[in-house]
């Protein structure tokens, strides 16, 4: 992927899922109505350093599937993908 988004600090940009279609009883929910997924994949990382200027290790690595929070980080959209810029305190869990 040629990706021109590169976070910053301790920041971590992720592409959020696609959430799949969802049918109750026949019947399709528009778009408004569902929930956004939380089921992200971290595609780069930032330089690691913390407001103080000291630099920390990421517990996440790029390519890991993740679980970020559901209001956290800021949402970029990139050739019709959905990003999200967080920072690493954000990613609530790395998914197996």
């Amino acid at each position: 992927m040629n990706n021109k988004i590169k976070p910053l600090g301790n920041r971590v940009l992720v592409r959020k899922f696609e959430e799949r279609e969802q049918v109750k009883g026949g019947i399709i929910i528009p778009d408004a109505a569902k929930e956004a997924s939380q089921e992200a994949e971290v595609v780069a990382l930032g330089s690691g350093r913390n407001d103080e200027g000291k630099i920390l290790d990421f517990e996440v690595k790029i390519g890991d599937h993740v679980l970020i929070s559901k209001y956290g980080g800021t949402e970029v959209k990139q050739d019709k993908e959905i990003f999200v810029v967080l920072k690493q305190d954000d990613i609530l869990a790395v998914l197996g």
